[in-house]
């Protein structure tokens, strides 16, 4: 059972000043994350090997966390630089027809379209459903005998739709299913075994700063992904010098050289913060903080394409005002002091759990003050 003094304590961490509605583009750190890598900082300035083993035990302590939010073993979990390391280890090693979205982040994208470029080994099959949405049915439709690997976002940076893995799980069959998770991992419950791979970062939602990332290979992609991006840290036993030996047979063979020990201390710190609410309390708290948004669009009749239906939808609210109210609204949001992203006509407005009263007043009155200028 959960102790409400975790809870309590989580929500207390947020300790920035409001405002900041921007946690899809960056998560300022965490109190506890800022403590533990300024002490770790310290006992690697000591230069003790005692000192230096203390600080790397973060490695295995994020790769259980990890492992723990996941539903598996850390023996799967290999930790990364960021979400886009993660991807490229997974598609570098793919052969055969590829199925991702046009609209993906360009971690998938771009990864994509170079793995295809350099081996010849990848077939891109672009989908462009309609509304952007990479649903069941959308990739049902664009499925063929040549598909056997699809690439979905587990939450589309756009809009804050969020994909139901289970029943893509039920639609591609046994095809490798790859996940990019960085805008709902440890936010938002989901079935990550019906994937094959799941790579995310800790620099947003987690908190952890930037370094943080994280991939887990299931057993079927161990079986069908080469490691082609292994280096000499993706092998098992001692520091391989005067041979060559075969890559570990672990997610570890997806990594290249060594890690950084107080990235891995921040992501576990993170991780642990996460562990000790809970993710369903986490879910739960993010969907009202959302709603919230959608409340004070709705009043003031802005336009909001994040899908509403519980299940939907993470943390990311989307808002698509008519194309002579983007730069007013904008405007407005940056005068009362709110930190948004703006992009392509959209404002994507991105709350977290600890976002305050104060954030969501200063919210609805930025809204209040473009609507009552607004050119009917």
């Amino acid at each position: 059972m959960i102790r409400v003094t975790d809870l309590d304590s989580y929500l207390a961490s947020f300790d920035g000043e409001p405002g900041y509605l921007d946690w899809a583009a960056f998560g300022p750190l965490s109190p506890a994350v800022r403590s533990e890598a300024q002490g770790d900082t310290e006992l690697l300035g000591s230069g003790r090997r005692t000192s230096i083993e203390l600080v790397a035990e973060h490695v295995r302590e994020a790769r259980e966390l990890v492992a723990e939010l996941i539903g598996t073993d850390a023996s799967h979990v290999v930790l990364q630089p960021s979400t886009t390391y993660g991807l490229m280890h997974a598609i570098y090693g793919l052969a055969g027809g590829l199925m991702l979205g046009r609209g993906e982040f360009p971690s998938l994208t771009v990864a994509a379209t170079r793995a295809s470029e350099a081996f010849g080994s990848v077939q891109l099959q672009w989908v462009e459903p309609p509304d952007g949405f990479m649903t069941p049915d959308a990739i049902r439709s664009a499925l063929s005998d040549d598909t056997r690997a699809v690439a979905v976002s587990l939450v589309d940076f756009r809009t804050g739709y969020r994909t139901d893995l289970s029943a893509i799980r039920g639609v591609i069959g046994d095809r490798l299913l790859i996940v990019d998770a960085v805008q709902g991992f440890g936010m938002v419950e989901a079935d990550y075994l019906a994937a094959d791979v799941v790579c995310a970062n800790g620099y947003k939602w987690l908190r952890a700063g930037r370094g943080t990332g994280f991939a887990w290979f299931g057993d079927r992609a161990l079986e069908r992904i080469a490691p082609v991006l292994s280096g000499f840290q993706g092998v098992d036993g001692e520091l391989p010098v005067d041979a060559v030996p075969a890559p570990s047979a672990s997610a570890q063979a997806f990594s290249v050289a060594g890690l950084d020990t107080l990235a891995a201390a921040r992501l576990a710190t993170a991780l642990r913060e996460v562990v000790d609410v809970g993710v369903a309390e986490i879910e739960a708290l993010l969907a009202a903080r959302a709603a919230d948004v959608m409340f004070f669009a709705d009043r003031y009749e802005v336009p909001v394409v994040t899908p509403r239906e519980p299940g939907r939808h993470a943390g990311i609210v989307t808002l698509e005002p008519a194309a002579q109210d983007a730069a007013p609204l904008a405007a407005s949001l940056a005068n009362h002091g709110l930190t948004v992203t703006t992009r392509s006509g959209r404002i994507r407005v991105a709350p977290h759990v600890g976002t305050g009263a104060d954030t969501l007043r200063l919210f609805g009155d930025a809204l209040a003050a473009f609507s009552s200028s607004r050119v009917w």
